[in-house]
């Protein structure tokens, strides 16, 4: 599937739930959020239709996300159903980590093969302070599952944020030197629209490398798994990698090669795009996989050229990053 502008459209991000068992200070307010009723979200079974519908077209890889994806009951039915589906290639997960370790086994003999990590502190105290109520000990032993069930390249995401957590861009450096982890840093975005976000707490990638090659000897870039738009280095002398996420300072979207779908069943091309497409609103008047497939290539033919972030959230676009899926 060719959107207007070239790119292969392939990637599915497919959040299952906007609820989370955290409630980090730059994505959702401490009060949590309305919830929109059962009725109102995708069921499992409408998430494997469309998925399939997707494949038929073109879609090869799947990311389900949240909120925090593994508060879904039956997460693992959902992972085998998709795995079940001939084209789909590569299934793969987000999670904050507090409940995977206990769900990994279930989760990997369902068929899921990856898993990224959100960390955005290694201190206990810290990182419960950006969580407002996580267990750093618990994210530890998740990602350890996740490497002892091979279930590579596990990955790191850490959203840099300056007088934050940005004293810490060293020790996840040398995280990924002492671990075979891919830790990625992300420029800070204006996802959540709250009070937590300011323009001054962004820390570029440029200024986030600078920071780590004062230390470390960042070699060839190399070729991830599934990393999409980061750009990756290997460390010298290291076992894992480094990567570099550039979403604010040097936006990625030429080469972006993914659509979203939101748990309330909306078709989204962009992240940063008011434009939704109504896949449940389909599914509930009984269109045909024909029809619904005319939706995915409506939505492919919609997508914007670029994001325009660097702009704001605004105020106009009432769907925060935990509605729309991370």
């Amino acid at each position: 599937m060719f959107d207007n502008f070239a790119r292969n459209i392939e990637y599915l991000r497919v959040s299952v739930t906007n609820k989370c068992n955290l409630r980090c200070k730059y994505c959702m307010p401490e009060e949590g959020i309305a919830d929109i009723g059962h009725e109102n979200i995708l069921s499992i079974e409408e998430i494997g239709r469309l998925v399939r519908i997707g494949a038929r077209l073109g879609i090869r890889k799947v990311r389900l996300t949240g909120g925090e994806p593994l508060v879904r009951k039956n997460i693992a039915t959902l992972i085998a159903d998709i795995a079940a589906i001939p084209k789909i290639s590569d299934i793969s997960i987000t999670t904050n980590g507090m409940l995977f370790a206990d769900m990994a086994e279930d989760l990997k003999k369902a068929g899921l093969k990856r898993v990224n990590f959100s960390l955005d502190s290694l201190d206990p105290d810290r990182f419960k302070y950006i969580t407002s109520r996580g267990i750093l000990k618990n994210v530890i032993r998740s990602i350890s599952k996740a490497m002892e069930l091979d279930m590579g390249p596990v990955k790191i995401n850490m959203v840099v944020m300056k007088g934050a957590n940005d004293h810490e861009i060293l020790d996840f450096v040398e995280l990924a030197k002492k671990m075979p982890l891919n830790v990625r840093f992300i420029e800070f975005m204006p996802v959540g629209d709250l009070p937590f976000y300011k323009t001054d707490r962004v820390v570029t990638v440029h200024d986030i490398r600078k920071i780590i090659e004062q230390k470390y000897e960042l070699t060839k870039n190399v070729t991830i798994q599934g990393n999409g738009p980061a750009k990756s280095y290997q460390i010298r002398g290291g076992l894992g990698t480094i990567g570099f996420i550039s979403a604010m300072s040097d936006h990625f979207c030429g080469e972006c090669n993914r659509i979203r779908m939101t748990a309330d069943g909306k078709l989204r091309s962009c992240l940063f795009s008011n434009n939704e497409l109504n896949m449940k609103l389909a599914l509930k008047n009984n269109a045909s996989d024909d029809k619904i497939a005319e939706i995915f290539t409506k939505a492919i033919k919609e997508k914007p050229n670029r994001h325009h972030m660097n702009e704001g959230w605004g105020a106009d676009n009432k769907r925060k990053m935990y509605q729309i899926g991370g």
